[in-house]
């Protein structure tokens, strides 16, 4: 199973090089970065790297026009779902998301049409996150769970592979969230399309270069998105989603 990593990059040029370098490690991997414009050269560090070390296996599209990641998103899917794949993953630049995983949430993609990985499959596997940091994404994924009806434990993880299939069904085209909250409009789509959705354990580092992107202004979104969908299309049943947690 071939898989393309859509990879959302602003300002991260401390760890483009190495991020590459892992997800390129597994021969079943292609990667397609998506940068916002990064003032910090992230974008040139790219474009030197998919035409030299891995020439045939990296692409880079540069985005212009207004940023944020659901954009950067639906512009990278979009290109994605346009290629002759099998799986299209996600995952954060800032090597949070360990390319090491890559393989687990691969394998537990014969059973599932969206893997997530999980920081909270085992209690809490996040590395270097203060007790406010960890108490706020555990409210945010138990108010998305009791607000949706969604039932993954960790709803807000952005380290995900799809079958490509299974994305090719959502509705990319009109994003309602432009920031984070992005991730749970898709999760909250693949839920209500019947997709079969599956997590694996990972542990989540906090980034050591660079700077977290989260603002008040995503915050609020992120509070508001739930209820949004719902009242938009109804909550979840949870029996719908098939989960099944790889534990």
């Amino acid at each position: 199973m071939n898989v393309l990593v859509v990879l959302p990059t602003y300002n991260e040029r401390p760890n483009i090089e190495r991020v590459t370098e892992g997800i390129l490690q597994h021969d079943w991997t292609r990667l397609l970065v998506v940068d916002d414009a990064s003032p910090d050269g992230t974008g040139a560090i790219a474009d030197s790297l998919a035409a030299t070390r891995f020439a045939g296996r990296m692409e880079v599209m540069h985005r212009t026009g207004p940023r944020g990641l659901g954009r950067a998103y639906v512009d990278g899917l979009t290109r994605a779902l346009a290629t002759n794949v099998d799986a299209i993953g996600q995952m954060d630049a800032d090597l949070s998301h360990d390319p090491k995983y890559l393989p687990d949430l691969r394998a537990a993609l014969h059973r599932h049409d969206l893997v997530i990985g999980s920081r909270y499959l085992h209690g809490v596997s996040v590395v270097n996150w203060p007790l406010h940091r960890i108490a706020l994404s555990a409210f945010a994924n138990r108010y998305i769970r009791l607000v949706t009806g969604l039932s993954p434990n960790d709803c807000t993880s952005g380290f995900r592979l799809w079958r490509r299939e299974a994305l090719a069904t959502l509705s990319l085209h009109d994003p309602r969230a432009s920031g984070y909250a992005f991730l749970t409009e898709m999760l909250y789509q693949a839920a209500r399309r019947g997709c079969r959705i599956g997590e694996v354990p990972i542990v989540f580092v906090e980034r050591q270069e660079g700077y977290s992107k989260v603002s008040s202004s995503v915050l609020t979104e992120s509070l508001w998105t739930p209820w949004r969908l719902v009242l938009g299309g109804g909550r979840v049943n949870r029996v719908a989603t098939g989960k099944a947690a790889m534990r």
